[in-house]
Order: C-alpha cells, then structure tokens, then sequence
C-alpha cells in the first residue's frame, strides 16, 4: 500500500486535473459561439468589439427600402444599439402576398433589416432572400397552407409569418422572436404592429393608392396613410424617445421615409425626442416619384409632410444641389 502522503498527493492531483480539465471545457462552450462567427479573430479581439459596441450611441434608424439596410449594415460596426423602425406599407412582391393572404403587415423590408443586423451576413443575407423558385407549389395546396403555394416567398418573410402565427398572431412579437433567433446587434421594429396602405395625390390632382403604384408616379403633392387612425409599435415611441442620435433614412422620400413619419405619433416622438435628428437625404432622384428633386425639394416634401425643424441636420453627396431653405440653415 502507498502511503497516506503519496495517495494524498495523487488524489489531490487528479481532482486538480479534472478540475482544470472542467474549466477549458466550460470556456470552450461558452466561446464557441463567438468562435464561430469570427473564425478569421481572434478570440480576444472578438471579445473586446462586442464590449466596444455594446457602448456605443443609442442610435435609432427610420424608413425602410434597400437605403436603410445598407445604412445598418455600416453602422453595426460602430455600435450594437441599433434600432430600426421600419415602414409596412409595402404592398408587392412575396410581402404583398403575405400581406393579402395572411392578413399580417409586409415584412420585406423588415427581413432586410433583420439580416443586415446579423453576425453572419452575408450568409444570412442570402438565406433569408432566397426565393423559392415560382410554381413550385403548382395545383391545389393543402388545406392548412396559406393559399398561393411558396413559389416567388423569401424565406425570410415566411419565418416572420411563422413566428407571427405561432405567437397567435401577434405580429410585433413575432418580430421581436425573429431579432432574438438570429441574435441580431440592436433590434429592428415594425413601425406599426397593423399594415398601412399608402396613398398620393400629385399636382394635377391624380389620386393613386398602393406603395408600388406611387413610386412610379411623377408630381407627387401630397403622400398620406390610411387607417388614418392606424396605432404605431409602443417598443417604436420607446426607442425614439431613449434615442441619442435619430437617423432619418436614407431611403425613398415617399415610399419608405414618410409612410412612417406619417403614422399618428411618430413624428411627433421625433421632434420631441432630446436625440440629435440627422435627415439622411436619399443618394439619388427616383425616376417616378422623386424624378428633377433637388436637395431643397426633398427638405421642403419632408417639412411639408411633418413639422419644419424635424432634423437638426441635413446630409446629401455633395454632387447634389445645394439649395437648401433659409429656415432649415446650412448643415
């Protein structure tokens, strides 16, 4: 037999050892996450952005369209207090669809948003736009399907749908679902938990309706939402008004900024909001609903639409012209 010093001393090793041993595994499971993401860092440096951004400024980004996920995919490397309120007036396409035949708000330009916001992007980009190839779901669908079939759906916007069905409907939760499943830096919110229809009236006084019916539509007067009294998202006032910085676009003037400046409350959150208010002024005229605006014409349709003042500073390429008006100064 060993003596009661020698047992002692390996016993004590061993329970070192599998202590240590315990220890790296934990780490291990822990890390494991961050390592997949950023297999090119290392860990260290992973660790120390995350805790950088996690500081960063409380910024929240308004509109919708292609502008405002190629504006979030930017700035999540200087901040993960990204908050993105987005526009559901969309009204064609794979969320029109949804839209009709399930009853909920559109939800392309959320998916966007949601995959522009993701670790994984470009990855996850591309997995939640995909498309299902059109008539793959050809002849009659199963009774407990949504009609239609999945042809021309992105997944994306099927996996708002479902998370939406699954939380009985309730639309704005689903989303919340959607931004936790993917872990997304910040968070992107509806504008309104109910679907809107935009709505225009141009200078010869023409009234057309429909998201994709006004973007191709020259002279635009006047842009307004209905149900007039349509509710904005309670989580969209929240953010606006803990905001330190509010982004106005960039996106396309009357069919992604104002739809949402136009539901009852948000622009009045906005311009009582303590944030610094930056108008992000869209890269580019619109061939239809912005075709000849100038940087003064866009300013005026947006002061027009909600309340002179709205943004402390105005910011276009400097190809654009630069008449601005006397009232909004020269930022």
């Amino acid at each position: 037999f060993l003596p009661y010093a020698l047992r002692g001393l390996i016993v004590g090793t061993l329970g070192t050892g599998l202590v240590v041993i315990g220890a790296v595994r934990v780490v291990r499971a822990v890390t494991e996450p961050l390592r997949a993401a950023h297999e090119e860092q290392p860990l260290v440096e992973v660790i120390y952005q995350k805790r950088f951004l996690a500081r960063g400024p409380r910024i929240v980004a308004i509109g919708g369209g292609t502008g405002l996920s190629a504006f979030l995919r930017g700035m999540k490397e200087h901040t993960s207090n990204l908050t993105a309120i987005v526009t559901v007036a969309d009204d064609g396409g794979s969320s029109g669809a949804l839209r009709e035949d399930l009853g909920i708000p559109p939800v392309g330009d959320i998916r966007n948003c949601i995959a522009a916001l993701a670790d994984a992007e470009p990855l996850m980009r591309d997995l939640l736009g995909y498309r299902f190839p059109a008539g793959l779901a050809d002849g009659e669908p199963p009774a407990d399907t949504a009609p239609g079939g999945l042809g021309g759906h992105a997944i994306g916007n099927l996996l708002i749908a479902a998370l939406t069905a699954v939380q009985g409907g309730d639309f704005e939760e689903g989303v919340r679902r959607m931004n936790r499943v993917l872990a997304v830096r910040g968070q992107v919110l509806p504008v309104s938990p109910t679907h809107i229809t935009l709505h225009a009236r141009t200078r010869n006084g023409v009234v057309v309706s429909g998201q994709t019916n006004v973007m191709r539509t020259p002279g635009i007067e006047r842009v307004w939402v209905t149900p007039a009294d349509v509710a904005p998202a309670a989580d969209a006032l929240a953010a606006i008004a803990d905001a330190e910085v509010i982004v106005l676009g960039p996106g396309s003037l009357f069919t992604s900024l104002l739809p949402a400046l136009l539901v009852p409350g948000i622009a009045e959150a906005v311009a009582a909001a303590s944030a610094v208010r930056v108008y992000v002024c869209n890269v580019a005229t619109q061939a239809g609903e912005t075709a000849g605006y100038d940087l003064a014409d866009h300013v005026d349709a947006l002061a027009a639409h909600t309340t002179r003042g709205l943004a402390d500073v105005v910011l276009a390429n400097d190809w654009f012209d630069a008449r601005v008006p006397e009232q909004w100064g020269a930022e």
